[in-house]
């Protein structure tokens, strides 16, 4: 068989380029129909450029293989949902997916998991087999569709839910990208400054034979020398607190008090715990929508709240429920969630409306959680201003202030 190079519309008018195997150009032709798009362009790769079609498995093939993006299984996801609720049956669906994917882990997964549910295996089992790609979340609720038998509904609803949450989470690191971006730019430019450019002022003044020089600027230059002779032992110890943060968070006890302490910082903390909560509500909502079980929803968030200290409240909600308690109790003893948040959720149990106000909640909390980004952003600019203002004007002051003694002594009297 022969590989082809083909271009193709779909049913909404979308361009797709992939390659076929096919025995000629009309069996390309076909097999392109019978995917449901309408080939524009058909032609054969010589044997040199074509790309054999691997066989599953092939995990471990690539030795620098990445990670998927939470963006591409997002799309990938919807595109799933979008196919299945088509119409189109599961196997075509999955052929359809992996010819749009780029080469890459999700491309080679995606081919595995075709090649298993060809085999007669369920599409939950299949993807259970990639926990790389596919979380114990996105399985349950996969394996939730499959039970009730809306599987397109239920990749619908995942795929919103992991929309939100990138958002989220884009949102927050946009926030940090400006102000990290200053600190490190100005931190490189007083670095440098320190470093090359005032011992250039400090030969200058011994050459100019002033004698003592003032306190201010005896400072600067202690500070300028300290930074030239002993550079390198504070980019090790940088280095050095780094790894043992790195260390101690890997330790519960470690990660624990880490945790706490992301909680309790002023503006961030309220940010970490809003967006924790968030997730939290957001996460058990969807897979409750979808029919998994409260306890085995409990269980799969646990491990996906991103703060232990938020896990173990989670825990704690986990054990009561299985005793026979109610979510909101255990949840209002926790301190962890605010009295909003439990109200909430009591109501919701009360109503039989958990999932919906649990995604409700957790839309309340995104929206505190972009007002709060916005409120550290008008914290973190002037603070930033301040502080560079402050160094530069430091640095100029004890520069000018010998140069104006200097002015001072040849324009008294005598001289």
């Amino acid at each position: 068989m022969a590989t082809f190079s083909y271009q193709a519309v779909d049913g909404r008018g979308n361009e797709i380029q992939a390659e076929i195997e096919a025995l000629n150009e009309r069996d390309a032709h076909e097999k392109i129909r019978a995917l449901h798009y309408f080939p524009t362009s058909v032609s054969a790769l010589p044997p040199a450029a074509a790309k054999p079609t691997p066989v599953a498995p092939r995990r471990g093939g690539c030795l620098f293989s990445m990670g998927v993006g939470q963006k591409a299984l997002t799309e990938a996801t919807r595109q799933l949902a979008t196919l299945l609720d088509a119409g189109l049956p599961i196997v075509r669906s999955l052929d359809i997916l992996w010819a749009q994917q780029p080469p890459g882990l999700l491309k080679e997964t995606l081919l595995d998991v075709k090649a298993d549910v060809e085999s007669g295996s369920a599409l939950s089992e299949a993807l259970f087999k990639h926990p790389r790609v596919f979380d114990r979340l996105y399985v349950h609720m996969v394996k939730a569709g499959e039970a009730g038998g809306v599987l397109d509904v239920i990749l619908g609803r995942l795929a919103d839910y992991m929309e939100k949450s990138l958002r989220l989470k884009q949102k927050i690191v946009g926030a940090l990208v400006y102000p990290a971006a200053v600190t490190i730019i100005a931190g490189g430019i007083l670095t440098f400054t320190l470093i090359f450019i005032i011992p250039r002022f400090e030969a200058m003044f011994k050459e100019m034979d002033m004698g003592g020089m003032p306190w201010l600027t005896e400072l600067l230059i202690g500070i300028s020398r300290m930074f030239a002779s002993y550079w390198y032992v504070m980019v090790f110890a940088a280095l050095a607190l780094w790894a043992a943060v790195h260390v101690v968070g890997k330790t519960p006890k470690g990660r624990y008090t880490i945790d706490l302490l992301k909680l309790k910082l002023p503006v961030f903390g309220k940010i970490v715990s809003k967006s924790s909560i968030s997730r939290f509500c957001r996460t058990l909502g969807t897979l409750t929508q979808s029919g998994v079980p409260i306890l085995n929803a409990l269980s799969i968030i646990k491990n996906a709240t991103g703060n232990v200290v938020v896990a173990g409240a989670i825990e704690s909600v986990h054990n009561s429920i299985r005793e026979g308690d109610t979510i909101a109790e255990p949840l209002r003893h926790s301190g962890v969630f605010d009295d909003l948040v439990v109200n909430m959720i009591q109501v919701g149990e009360e109503t039989g409306e958990l999932d919906r106000m649990l995604i409700k909640v957790a839309d309340t909390y995104d929206n505190e959680v972009d007002t709060l980004v916005g409120a550290m952003m008008s914290l973190l600019e002037p603070l930033l201003i301040i502080g560079m203002g402050g160094a530069v004007g430091f640095i100029v002051i004890a520069l000018f202030m010998p140069l104006i003694h200097l002015m001072s002594t040849f324009g008294a009297p005598g001289h």
